[in-house]
């Protein structure tokens, strides 16, 4: 029997890009096996829509709360999302 899936949309702020975040949050995401994207604000927040078992999400989510070594991360605000999620995790333009 497979865990449910769950969904998550995280804002993570502070010196987040120019930094290797999205990069490496793609790293992540594929290493715990999650479908997603991530992608640059306007507003120099990252975005970052996850989706997989709650296990694996919580995992992406406690990494991104520390980010590559030359990120500092801020504050990482956390929202449930609804909806299908793409297979795969990907980089999407900025917003």
């Amino acid at each position: 029997m497979t865990e449910p899936r769950v969904a998550r949309r995280l804002r993570i702020h502070g010196r987040v890009q120019g930094v290797f975040y999205r990069g490496w949050t793609v790293e992540m995401a594929e290493k715990f096996g999650l479908d997603g994207w991530v992608r640059n604000r306007l507003d120099g927040s990252v975005e970052v829509l996850v989706a997989g078992s709650l296990p694996a999400v919580e995992a992406l989510m406690a990494a991104c709360h520390k980010g590559p070594p030359t990120a500092r991360v801020d504050l990482v605000e956390v929202e449930e999302a609804l909806g299908m999620v793409a297979e795969g995790f990907t980089q999407k333009p900025t917003v």
